[in-house]
């Protein structure tokens, strides 16, 4: 590559098409992952979920596949409390029927990988824009997808560009450990929820930063020598937004101290399940550099997803 603005114009995101394009997805995922061959999804499941609705979306260099997405149809009773759309065409129509117990349709996004040499070129986002597009167009106002916690960026994306919001945690998801390198310390995760046609998604990924929530009292705190100090104390009469810090790269901790970066899962799962059984929303994440040290934190309010809608 040359520059990063040339780079970046040079990137095409369009749908993954060929056959040889999804055997494509497979190696990436054990590029960008280092997981064994049981945690590659197969063509085959990628193909029959793509059949059936699913979006599938590459970014291409030229011919050479250089991130994608990966999301399937799903449907969720615990967010029944918010209005669907259930005009002709949408996917609530569609799928809640007279009689039956109301659910919520949604996209949910399963994965999204980008090669290490263009993590500087938004692709990320772009991909995630590019799925949100087809969802809206094939009528669901929902996306779901689950991260791990721990991770800066990818929380700086999520919350920060592209709107999202999280009301539960998700203690090893996948077990306890997998196969790749970045999952040793466990698979917690945040489970998201990204309200594609709400107002404040619309201006969030349309570049309108929101008013930022200032925190009045913080859970767990990144201290100078990069481990987690804990504050148990969560407010249950005066409900004040809270935070709860992060090192900047859990990944370099994690691999000159496993320990460590263990009780950073411990202490952030302990804060989060608290304040999530509380009544509160995780609803922004911030970047910062604190006495040299990059960390990053999330904000807690006390809302609920549909005050949101």
């Amino acid at each position: 590559m040359t520059d990063a603005s040339s780079a970046e114009s040079a990137i095409v995101i369009r749908d993954v098409e060929s056959i040889d394009e999804i055997h494509a997805i497979e190696a990436l995922q054990a590029e960008v992952w280092g997981g064994g061959d049981l945690d590659v999804v197969p063509l085959t499941i990628l193909v029959a979920m793509r059949e059936v609705g699913g979006i599938l979306v590459g970014a291409f260099d030229g011919d050479t596949m250089v991130g994608f997405a990966f999301a399937f149809i799903g449907y969720e009773n615990r967010l029944s409390a918010i209005h669907l759309d259930e005009s002709a065409g949408s996917a609530a129509a569609a799928f809640n029927l007279p009689g039956q117990p109301r659910i919520q349709p949604v996209m949910h996004s399963h994965m999204l990988a980008v090669k290490r040499e263009y993590r500087n070129l938004d692709l990320g986002r772009k991909l995630k824009l590019a799925q949100r597009e087809r969802a809206l167009r094939a009528g669901f106002n929902v996306m779901t997808w689950t991260f791990d916690p721990l991770q800066c960026i990818n929380a700086h994306l999520n919350f920060a560009k592209l709107g999202v919001v999280s009301d539960e945690y998700k203690i090893n998801f996948y077990g306890e450990q997998s196969s790749s390198f970045l999952h040793q310390n466990g698979t917690d995760r945040l489970w998201l929820t990204w309200l594609l046609s709400s107002a404040r998604v619309n201006s969030i990924v349309n570049g309108v930063e929101p008013e930022g929530v200032v925190p009045d009292l913080t859970l767990v705190s990144v201290s100078e020598g990069d481990a987690p100090v804990m504050n148990d104390q969560v407010p249950t009469t005066e409900r004040p937004p809270l935070a709860i810090e992060i090192p900047g790269n859990i990944s370099d901790i994690a691999r000159r101290d496993l320990d460590l970066s263990i009780r950073w899962r411990e202490a952030t799962r302990s804060a989060f399940l608290k304040a999530l059984s509380q009544g509160y929303l995780v609803t922004e994440f911030h970047r910062c550099t604190r006495n040299g040290i990059e960390l990053g934190y999330y904000v807690l309010t006390a809302q609920r997803i549909e005050d949101l809608v």
